[in-house]
């Protein structure tokens, strides 16, 4: 069929008011006058009129291929033009190949297929469950439901027990390597799933089930992250864990109620223990004080001995040295000395047996005139 406008039927041309378009009702003198779909005939000569008057010389010349060509070269060019998100990283790559990443904003790769995008959101954390899988109850708004996974849960400790640990891995793609997590791992998700389950049975296999259920719970975390980050960067994964959290550490449910028994007993202990060492601690602090003093007595005691001793030996050799001077002085007053001190405090009768024989000296006690009287009472001054 050949490409000229042989609409022929009246009307005067395919755009003349008698024609309509090619989705209104056909040509007087083609198509379908029922109101039926378009000849397709009558469509391709209407776009090739139209095309004629846009390009005088004709589609065949040279210079409308031309422009052709150049208009698709530019259309095809400008859709290598991308926008990368503020929690993004775009990696360019050419023929299959990671070329470079780039950063947030307007960014440009050779288009398909020559080059490709991907985008990878390097700052959403993302968390696995393990041991359990929460599903969203339809019948119930935000009440997710918890399925218990046994096959992940039950690990075997190291004193032999078997306990049901739950937990989350929180991670993130690595910002620094993201074209680790893209290329290098064929499921993240997946794998970063497998290397928490098994790094936390390793950890689990080494522990007393004990020591889970009570004072190494937040020594487990930490450990369970460092063990999950080195194998991770062993397979060049381009994850970064952040935090490794314990949602529950509990026996199996059949032995649950006696390790709660267990449990009380060693609490128990440990409160019995714990009031033990604390009157330990006030009582013996209580007897080395008491030891001290007693001791401290002894010395003062011992000390005083000592220097009175050392007086009265002193006082005894200056008293010799000066009976050595006068003897018959010395010895008298002695006497006199001892004989004040005893018969100082106590009645006294002087006997002088040489007045006229009668052998008793008047004796005037002096000593009591110098005594003060007792006050009269009350009732005697005033009468």
């Amino acid at each position: 069929m050949p490409w000229n406008n042989q609409s022929g039927g009246g009307g005067g041309g395919p755009w003349k008011p008698g024609n309509q378009g090619p989705w209104g009702q056909g040509p007087s003198g083609g198509g379908n006058s029922n109101g039926g779909p378009p000849d397709l005939e009558e469509l391709l000569r209407r776009g090739q009129d139209k095309l004629r008057q846009a390009m005088p010389g004709g589609i065949a010349g040279g210079k409308g291929i031309l422009l052709v060509l150049v208009a698709v070269a530019v259309a095809w060019l400008g859709s290598g033009f991308y926008t990368v998100a503020p929690n993004e990283v775009g990696l360019n790559m050419i023929f299959g190949r990671f070329d470079k990443k780039t950063s947030s904003g307007l960014n440009y790769n050779w288009p398909y297929p020559i080059g490709s995008v991907s985008k990878l959101a390097v700052t959403n954390r993302v968390g696995t469950d393990i041991g359990f899988v929460t599903r969203e109850d339809s019948r119930r708004v935000n009440s997710p439901t918890q399925i218990e996974v046994p096959e992940e849960s039950l690990m075997l400790t190291g004193d032999e027990n078997i306990a049901d640990v739950k937990f989350r891995v929180i991670w993130q793609i690595d910002p620094v390597r993201p074209e680790d997590y893209a290329f290098n791992v064929r499921n993240p998700p997946e794998t970063v799933k497998a290397v928490g389950e098994s790094a936390m049975r390793e950890i689990v296999g080494r522990t007393a089930i004990q020591r889970i259920l009570t004072a190494e719970r937040k020594v487990i975390e930490p450990a369970a992250q460092e063990l999950i980050q080195k194998v991770l960067n062993d397979y060049k994964a381009g994850v970064l864990v952040l935090q490794v959290q314990l949602l529950s550490v509990d026996p199996p449910e059949q032995v649950i109620a006696s390790f709660r028994d267990v449990t009380a007993a060693q609490q128990d202990q440990d409160r019995l223990r714990n009031e033990a060492e604390a009157y330990a601690n006030r009582v013996v602090p209580e007897a080395r004080g008491a030891s001290s003093r007693i001791l401290q007595e002894a010395e003062g005691y011992r000390e005083q001995t000592v220097a009175e001793a050392r007086g009265q030996a002193a006082r005894f050799n200056q008293v010799y040295e000066q009976y050595r001077n006068a003897p018959a002085v010395t010895r008298e007053r002695m006497y006199l000395e001892t004989m004040e001190r005893v018969l100082g405090g106590t009645s006294k009768i002087i006997i002088d047996q040489g007045q006229n024989g009668q052998g008793v000296v008047p004796y005037l006690p002096l000593g009591a005139l110098d005594a003060p009287r007792p006050a009269a009472p009350a009732s005697q001054g005033a009468r």
